[in-house]
């Protein structure tokens, strides 16, 4: 109780701090001194408040402290200490003290980064990070309180949902977060750029750091999503256009075109419109996702369904970020002249675009996928769902011809490229890629001419930046690392989904099933017991046609609080596939439901994320940032 108490009024001085921290910018704004020592001080006493508040969230878990209604609706005195402490942000209120403790660190420690930038932009640059952190603090104290009083105290709480007790999902959200909170700096960043005219070489410089910082928080957040998507749902897939992957998909499209722009402008002082436009729209996404996740609009695991005034909070308070963003842009942003200088067709910043547009077609995409059921049930009061085989047919044609442009893009000069230096080598490569693809068509049950079309371009970039590492020149490194990564995503991806195989069929214990691909024989069953579940563990043994024998312990875990049943897979990870088992009861019978899988270069979506990332960070501790 007294942790809670620490916690709540840590909140409301933190507050406090924002209404100090106001004025005194604005003073120091219109006179001639150095930015005021007090600004520092009140940032950093700031995040320290929230700090605190978010600590004594955290011991209020450890304790099983279950006067606090957060703790008592998430928790069990019974649950491990690991899923006590990941409790704190496994809920809406917890999580949202999260978002809150990370902006208040990223605007500190953009005041102590910050130092050879203009005063008066660093100082708007904190008055708008202040009206996102003021708006965070009056929706938390107003709607969110996650240090609510419960009297009398309870014996014993509620629980947290089993499917989310998860090392992967324990430390997505934080991962997440600082990826989405990260693009905060760059949206006030961007306004206090524009009201200073200062969005030049200079700024691009300064600002692509903090856009590097988030966009590879936001990909590993992404990527042990999906991780945790793929071995604890049961389905053995790592994406599934789920609405909520979907939310976190877009503010990253965005972050990569954006990143891929901000190049341009440290480059030529040109894109300025674009580079800001791009700045603004990640952010806005970033709450649109808060918003769609929070508001209980939409129905997905992952989702905080709960009052809907949240959700009209978060819609209103987005909606004056919004309007503040476009009267900025507008009244503030002039146009520079190179901004409108000729620019080649073959030239980098020209394959730079084109990729841009393609990124902004497959957001639009994924945007219309995600809102349109939502609006159709407003409109109609008829539900539908949108999944992959709508992305799939809108998705897949223009991905063929962005493929080639990220191939190319990279080879071509600033300014200008003569169409005689592009080497002869880029043609044979191309046609060798045809040649693979036609190869693995042909032996293929089912022909597709967008699929071949589509390994070809893969192929291709596979081969070209595959190649890169062989060659003389070592400047771009990064690029080099990130787009080898890219190209192994998008193959391993679609190698994965032409040849994976699966048998779904009822089992019971001492039976076995022939198919195509050899024997599965259920061998028997242990129960075991937990601190806060039971188990039921099934033993299988599987062997291939070349008489392989592989033994998978898929599991049923029955926990008692929340009373919830879930399947865990067993998967046997090799460097060529997984093998993937899950297991269901059926009711009424003593059958099990059993879901094999065979999932082809599964083990390579993950490297080539992880290799993406490695990209990215070897662009930020540069020394000079790649051009």
């Amino acid at each position: 109780m007294l942790a809670s108490q620490i916690g709540y009024y840590s909140l409301i001085l933190g507050l406090l701090m924002s209404f100090l921290i106001t004025p005194i910018c604005i003073k120091n704004f219109y006179n001639n001194k150095i930015i005021d020592i007090k600004i520092f001080s009140f940032s950093f006493l700031q995040f320290f408040l929230v700090f605190l508040s978010f600590f004594a969230l955290i011991i209020s878990f450890v304790i099983s402290d279950f006067s606090n209604e957060t703790v008592f609706n998430n928790s069990h005195s019974s649950k491990p200490l690991f899923y006590k402490i990941a409790g704190t942000w496994g809920n809406h209120e917890g999580s949202l003290l999260l978002w809150l403790l990370v902006l208040t660190f990223f605007i500190f420690l953009f005041i102590i980064k910050s130092n050879d930038q203009p005063k008066k932009y660093r100082i708007l640059t904190i008055l708008f990070q202040q009206i996102i952190i003021v708006g965070f603090f009056l929706f938390i104290l107003s709607t969110s309180n996650p240090f609510g009083y419960l009297f009398p105290t309870p014996k014993e709480g509620l629980g947290l949902n089993p499917i989310l007790q998860d090392p992967a999902l324990a430390i997505h959200p934080p991962i997440l977060y600082l990826g989405y909170v990260g693009s905060s700096i760059i949206f006030s960043a961007s306004l206090a750029g524009i009201v200073q005219n200062y969005i030049s070489k200079k700024w691009a410089k300064h600002i692509k750091i903090w856009i590097l910082i988030s966009w590879i928080f936001l990909t590993l957040g992404i990527m042990l999503g999906s991780i945790w998507a793929y071995y604890e749902l049961g389905w053995g897939g790592f994406w599934f256009w789920d609405p909520v992957e979907n939310v976190s998909l877009m503010p990253w499209l965005c972050l990569t075109a954006l990143l891929h722009s901000i190049l341009v402008l440290e480059k030529k002082s040109s894109l300025t419109s674009w580079t800001v436009i791009l700045s603004i729209a990640t952010f806005t996404f970033s709450m649109c996702g808060t918003f769609l996740v929070r508001s209980g609009i939409l129905n997905s695991v992952h989702t905080f369904a709960n009052d809907p005034s949240r959700g009209i909070f978060i819609l209103i308070f987005l909606s004056i970020l919004i309007l503040i963003s476009l009267v900025v842009f507008f009244l503030f942003h002039k146009e520079k002249k190179n901004e409108i200088s000729k620019i080649y067709f073959l030239s980098k910043e020209t394959s730079i675009l084109i990729n841009n547009w393609f990124v902004m077609y497959f957001l639009s995409v994924v945007l219309i996928g995600t809102v349109y059921p939502i609006f159709l049930e407003v409109i109609s009061n008829e539900k539908i769902s949108v999944g992959p085989p709508f992305y799939n047919k809108l998705i897949m044609p223009f991905l063929i011809f962005f493929l080639i442009f990220m191939s190319i893009g990279p080879k071509l000069h600033w300014i200008k490229t003569r169409f005689k230096k592009i080497k002869i080598q880029f043609f044979l490569l191309f046609i060798f890629s045809s040649f693979i693809s036609f190869l693995i068509i042909k032996n293929m049950s089912f022909k597709n001419l967008i699929n071949s079309f589509l390994i070809s371009a893969a192929f291709y970039l596979f081969f070209i930046t595959l190649k890169d590492f062989f060659s003389k020149e070592f400047s771009n490194l990064s690029q080099k690392i990130s787009h080898f990564g890219f190209s192994l995503l998008i193959l391993s991806i679609l190698l994965n989904s032409l040849f994976s195989s699966e048998l779904t069929t009822n089992l019971k214990v001492g039976e076995k099933i022939s198919f195509k691909k050899g024997i599965i024989s259920f061998e028997s069953i242990e129960n075991k017991k937990y601190k806060n579940y039971k188990s039921i563990v099934g033993y299988f043994r599987i062997e291939d046609n070349e008489k392989r024998l592989t033994i998978l312990k898929p599991e049923l875990r029955i926990y008692n609080q929340p009373y919830t049943i879930t399947s865990e897979a067993n998967i046997k990870t090799t460097l060529y596939s997984d093998k993937f088992l899950v297991m269901n009861l059926v009711k009424g019978n003593e059958y099990f439901n059993i879901r094999y899988q065979v999932k082809p270069f599964m083990i390579w979506v993950w490297i080539s994320t992880l290799i993406i990332v490695l990209g990215g960070i070897h662009s930020l501790f540069k020394k000079n940032h790649e051009k």
